[in-house]
């Protein structure tokens, strides 16, 4: 598989919608990803992403202009233990709480499906970081509708073991913008992964479209220690 350049696959699509990039720093001493959000709708838009414990959530920048808080909050990121869950929307809460009671990423998912937004039937996309006594393993899902009915629902899961320095993977939700937005296709893109947490927010927040982008998440974890550092970027900023 050809590896890609993330920025060139961020500049070259104005319309992602959400996207996960989960990889190994080019050092290799650090399991990383990247988690942001875009939005077209004033109720998408007025968004902003804050910490909460380990894990971040999304909040309404203008709780005033707040029409519908159905699909865009909810808690993108969690950790549970030495797991670190990253996802779309609220099944995030689902993989937390099944994986606690010892199903697996694959069984905690099965209990979902796309989301309901007809015509667009926006994919759930998810992921999984596994960061353990300088071992280091991720997953990505993505849950689709079956040709863009919702009459059935696509789950598909890419598993990535002793993940390759300065390698990830990227998954979003649209092959682009359209009506209704095309899912996502195909398996995860491989994307070269350099720089450090600074350099790589910035590369990724710089790269998205100025009038679709909303907030973006991203996190290093030190794959010896599971010591990790994060940056919040919010268009709005309160």
């Amino acid at each position: 598989m050809e590896m890609l350049s993330l920025e060139k696959e961020l500049k070259g699509n104005e319309y992602p919608g959400r996207g996960i990039v989960m990889g190994r720093s080019a050092d290799g001493t650090k399991a990383i990803t990247a988690y942001f959000i875009m939005g077209r709708s004033e109720n998408s838009r007025n968004r902003i992403f804050v910490e909460e414990g380990n894990g971040i959530r999304t909040e309404a920048y203008d709780a005033s202009k707040m029409e519908d808080p159905s699909l865009i909050i909810y808690a993108p990121v969690r950790v549970l233990g030495n797991k670190t869950i990253v996802t779309n929307g609220d099944q995030t809460d689902t993989i937390y709480e099944l994986m606690d009671k010892q199903q697996t990423f694959e069984q905690a998912l099965r209990t979902r499906e796309f989301e309901p937004d007809a015509p667009n039937y926006t994919p759930r996309i998810s992921g999984i970081m596994h960061v353990e006594s300088g071992t280091y393993s991720y997953a990505l899902s993505i849950l689709k509708s079956a040709n863009g009915t919702s009459a059935a629902c696509n789950r598909y899961t890419f598993a990535y073991n002793d993940c390759l320095p300065g390698e990830g993977r990227f998954l979003h939700t649209y092959q682009g913008n359209g009506s209704p937005l095309p899912s996502f296709e195909g398996e995860p893109k491989l994307v070269k992964i350099d720089g450090d947490i600074d350099s790589f927010t910035d590369m990724v927040w710089n790269s998205l479209n100025d009038d679709n982008k909303v907030s973006l998440f991203v996190r290093f974890i030190d794959i010896e220690t599971g010591a990790y550092e994060s940056r919040i970027v919010n268009k709005h900023v309160k």
